[in-house]
């Protein structure tokens, strides 16, 4: 395969769940090697808690985040020892971003483990618990769902699109009573499903401002490089170079939608046929196959699942 072709793309929130990647930490010594990097930046045995933990602890935001950042850096750097070819973008949804950026040489692995801590942080203290909710909606084009937000919004609170995941698949997000309102007018407007997400924290809303505004002062301390390999942005689905943009597209991505069908839109606009899915789950690879049919969709999370990916591009 021409290089031109491939992206690895690196999961967000949501793929986590205890026992991820124990297949692939007992047959190559590197994925054990780097969660221990990433233990020793945080300072408790992340993969203990990955193997041995409970879903409730794996799932609170400040842990999902630097878990999910190390699975996706660990296949990568796997990936590269393999001798998988090198691609020619790189993009992450959501917290995947910092995974992206990572794999591309922007950001230092321990840098980078500890800011995501960080960020769960402020993203979930911004909202107290118990007063934002997130939805998925399934069945109602994009224009559609933002008109309808905007209405909810009226006198019930703020509730926004957050993620364009795929034609006909968006989730909302806002305060509890703006996303039930919004709910029952999409269904009321013919959404197939829309369906409150087991989340604590409305993300990506104009409500995590507040969280944006700690994560531009943490970037602060934080060296960051031009990528050596291309990384498509969630914010405006396009690449940067410059280091000092792209740490304003991390803050502006605490509080903007993530326009992952952008994403990848660009990514097959640039000639790319095959994607990668590097850590947990197959959640963008199945978003991947919505967006453009034409794409070969890949994701390494096993023996099995690495040996194919590599197969498919020799």
């Amino acid at each position: 395969m021409n290089t031109q072709q491939l992206a690895l793309v690196f999961p967000g929130q949501g793929s986590q769940k205890v026992g991820m990647l124990a297949e692939l930490g007992e047959s190559f010594s590197s994925i054990k090697t780097t969660f221990a990097e990433a233990s020793d930046a945080l300072g408790y045995d992340m993969w203990d808690l990955i193997q041995n933990g409970e879903q409730d602890q794996l799932n609170l935001t400040e842990t999902t985040q630097p878990v999910l950042l190390t699975a996706s850096v660990a296949v990568w750097r796997l990936w590269c020892e393999q001798g998988g070819i090198k691609p020619a973008l790189l993009a992450g949804h959501s917290l995947g971003e910092f995974s992206a950026l990572v794999c591309a040489g922007a950001l230092e692995f321990a840098d980078a483990v500890r800011l995501v801590r960080a960020r769960g942080q402020f993203m979930q203290t911004a909202v107290p618990v118990g007063e934002g909710a997130m939805a998925a909606v399934l069945g109602l084009d994009d224009t559609q769902i933002v008109q309808i937000c905007a209405e909810a919004a009226q006198g019930a609170g703020v509730v926004e699109a957050v993620n364009f995941n795929s034609p006909g698949q968006v989730v909302i997000a806002g305060q509890v009573a703006a996303v039930d309102r919004a709910i029952e007018l999409l269904k009321a407007a013919g959404a197939k499903r829309a369906m409150p997400l087991p989340v604590s924290a409305p993300f990506h809303t104009s409500l995590m401002r507040p969280a944006g505004e700690k994560l531009a002062v943490a970037l602060t301390d934080i060296s960051l490089k031009a990528p050596l390999i291309p990384v498509v942005h969630n914010v405006h689905g396009k690449t940067e170079s410059d280091p000092a943009v792209i740490k304003t597209l991390l803050v502006e991505q605490i509080y903007s939608a993530v326009k992952w069908v952008g994403c990848v839109e660009t990514m097959v606009a640039a000639g790319i046929e095959t994607t990668i899915e590097c850590g947990p789950g197959k959640v963008l690879s199945g978003l991947n196959k919505r967006i453009n049919k034409s794409l070969n969709c890949f994701n390494i999370e096993s023996p099995d699942s690495l040996a194919a990916a590599l197969e498919s591009v020799s």
